[in-house]
């Protein structure tokens, strides 16, 4: 399945660079895009915080936010409330950025804070933007950053999982992939609504890919999973759990769902 990208403009088919653009070498290649770090960091609180006197937990809600209110420069950080909706985690920070070291650098700050001895990450994922392999005939015009550089947090709900495929299905010849992948982007192209973001693991995790969907349709993402369901290209899928569905909310209201 793809996300869908706008059109490319057309050219003119003039030789003549655009204006505010500088004209590149006859033969030179494209500049390379830069491809992000993801991380789908999912927290819980310990219950034992909401016994804690009233004033101190204002205090360490206070200082927690302040830990939002200005991310890390480079550091893209939107907040997701998992609160009712998975018994093991409450909320999810999804981060984006060039560098790792931007998550660490964080998750440094939230350990050290007075809320963060009361928090455990029972799930972080990590895996990196990567254009796909895999041509989209219906979306001729999907342009590199659409899968290299993550737009995010335009929908409400986002549906999270790893994704493992079988040994079997890399072994399969590229032509054979490709045309069942035709089918499964078929299918996912009947859903605009729903919008992916895939990201790679390869060696950086135990999936092999992580992925995202955002919709402000649930019955849509449901529909969509069940009809892939009846696709071959999900005879070779090994492992797509645990789901994660998610809900786009400001860090104030979510503490104000778990104090």
């Amino acid at each position: 399945m793809s996300s869908h990208a706008p059109q490319a403009p057309q050219t003119s088919g003039s030789s003549q660079p655009v204006a505010g653009t500088q004209a590149r070498p006859q033969g030179a290649a494209e500049p390379a895009v830069a491809r992000q770090f993801v991380n789908f960091h999912f927290l819980r609180l310990d219950p034992a915080f909401r016994q804690l006197p009233s004033q101190e937990k204002v205090a360490a809600r206070e200082e927690f936010l302040e830990l939002f209110k200005q991310p890390a420069k480079g550091l893209m950080c939107l907040t997701y409330s998992t609160a009712g909706l998975k018994a093991d985690c409450d909320l999810l920070l999804w981060r984006i950025s060039l560098s790792p070291d931007d998550f660490q650098e964080q998750t440094r700050a939230i350990n050290k804070s007075r809320l963060g001895g009361f928090l455990s990450a029972p799930y972080s994922f990590l895996s990196m933007t990567k254009r796909s392999m895999y041509i989209d005939k219906l979306d001729p015009f999907h342009a590199p950053e659409s899968r290299t550089h993550i737009i995010p947090g335009k929908r409400k709900y986002l549906f999270v999982y790893p994704f493992v495929k079988t040994r079997d299905w890399y072994l399969l010849p590229l032509e054979k992939r490709q045309e069942i992948m035709d089918v499964h982007i078929r299918v996912g192209n009947k859903y605009p609504s729903v919008k992916l973001n895939t990201t790679y693991s390869f060696g950086l995790d135990d999936q092999d890919f992580v992925v995202a969907f955002e919709t402000d349709d649930p019955k849509d993402f449901l529909d969509l999973v069940m009809e892939l369901r009846e696709t071959e290209s999900s005879k070779y899928t090994q492992r797509d759990t645990p789901i994660f569905t998610c809900v786009q909310m400001p860090m104030e209201k979510m503490l104000d769902q778990l104090f």
